[in-house]
């Protein structure tokens, strides 16, 4: 049986929304400044709005592990949320939220996955803390990542398990 995760994480960036945005919906650019995002190549194209196109991800946290999957994006609603479908180590959904208020982009990441790797299903009884660890390291890498890209201050990086 897969160990399922049902996480989410926010961050709070004083930062215009526009381009808070921008930045999270071009992933292939993510590995200049997001430090867990290894590698990011485009596997499909979909429509004008991006729906339907298609990501193969390679992420490493501190933890020396990679995890490897495609993520099609079945939902873009600009400035507000893309949304996607993993397949790979993982299987579920990864949805990106986005509001602005005070002067703070606050973005929600909701990552709801099954994981497919034997030896994570094998230890995930145990190393569940540790995983929730790591995810939160490569989220929080992110964060402050792209703070520094867009020469922004970070507010706040906050993960919790659903």
């Amino acid at each position: 049986m897969a160990a399922e995760f049902k996480l989410i994480t926010e961050w709070r960036i004083r930062a215009p929304l526009a381009d808070v945005y921008n930045a999270i919906s071009h992933c292939l650019d993510w590995p200049v400044w997001w430090q867990g995002a290894s590698k990011v190549e485009k596997c499909a194209s979909g429509d004008a709005d991006g729906v339907g196109d298609a990501y193969r991800f390679s992420w490493r946290g501190p933890i020396p592990y990679r995890v490897i999957f495609v993520m099609q994006v079945t939902r873009v609603v600009p400035c507000v949320l893309v949304e996607g479908c993993a397949s790979g180590d993982v299987a579920g959904i990864g949805r990106w939220n986005f509001v602005h208020a005070h002067g703070v982009t606050i973005v929600h990441y909701e990552w709801r996955v099954d994981i497919l790797r034997w030896w994570m299903n094998f230890v995930a009884p145990f190393a569940r803390p540790v995983f929730r660890w790591n995810h939160h390291q490569v989220m929080l890498q992110g964060a402050k990542g792209l703070a520094h890209m867009l020469n922004a201050r970070l507010e706040a990086v906050h993960t919790r398990e659903m």
